[in-house]
């Protein structure tokens, strides 16, 4: 009597690319739709903290030959209030972080489970918005992982399991060993600092004190949202070579 064949497992199925290319399609819009909407419900209050900030400035400096005990300490508390919430106050204007591409860079770091902390939604209807945002985001985040996953493994045999470990080791080296240099020229910071970024953002625990963007320059404002999507790819396909390794090598030390 014929040995029935062992059905394939699931990380044998084949995936097809049109379909990933659609769900990508599909998370980028999510994305784009969660940004808008982030700016939306985030800008008229970051707009009134701004005008509220100025004026107070404008009233201490005015009075600053009978300054006030009290009216420092409010204007302090602004300040500090202000600089959490995402606004930096330069000459006499200030630059907010609740932009689009700010909003953009919040709705990744919340979808992908990386949350600075540097940024975080204050209105009642916005943290709301962002529950609904994340409860949905991030299953679909797992989704576009487990496909591009899948994707890849297509066609790896045990043969090669070898050549895949050791691409990915290569691989985590210069996702860690490179983005650094590109942190020190545009961020200015030391390359100890960037490969600390590097490594804390890479395994997603996000504690916020660096962050790209986090002190706006005129001269950089348009490398640090491309930086950001760079390093959000990289830390995918990063992702993506785990699961490759895993899926591959995990089921066979149990037999």
């Amino acid at each position: 009597w014929k040995t029935p064949r062992r059905k394939a497992a699931p990380t044998e199925r084949r995936c097809g690319l049109p379909s990933t290319t659609l769900l990508l399609f599909l998370y980028l819009s999510y994305l784009l739709l969660g940004s808008a909407a982030f700016w939306a419900l985030e800008s008229p209050r970051e707009r009134d903290m701004t005008d509220r900030l100025l004026k107070e400035k404008w009233e201490v400096l005015l009075n600053f030959t009978c300054l006030e005990r009290e009216a420092l300490e409010r204007l302090s508390e602004n300040i500090i209030h202000a600089y959490k919430s995402g606004l930096y106050l330069k000459e006499n204007t200030s630059l907010g972080r609740w932009d689009f591409v700010g909003s953009f860079f919040f709705s990744v770091s919340t979808v992908t489970t990386i949350g600075y902390g540097n940024l975080s939604p204050n209105t009642v209807i916005s943290q709301v918005f962002c529950i609904f945002f994340a409860l949905f985001g991030i299953p679909l985040n797992l989704i576009l992982l487990n496909r591009i996953g899948q994707l890849m493994l297509s066609g790896v045999h045990l043969s090669v399991v070898l050549t895949w470990t050791c691409a990915l080791g290569a691989g985590l080296l210069l996702f860690l060993l490179l983005p650094p240099l590109l942190f020190t020229a545009i961020e200015g910071w030391t390359y100890e600092e960037g490969f600390y970024y590097s490594f804390i953002t890479l395994s997603t625990i996000g504690f916020g004190d660096y962050v790209i963007g986090k002190y706006h320059i005129p001269v950089k404002t348009l490398f640090d949202p491309l930086c950001a999507c760079l390093y959000s790819s990289l830390r995918r396909s990063c992702f993506s070579f785990f699961q490759i390794s895993c899926l591959v090598e995990v089921p066979f030390l149990f037999e």
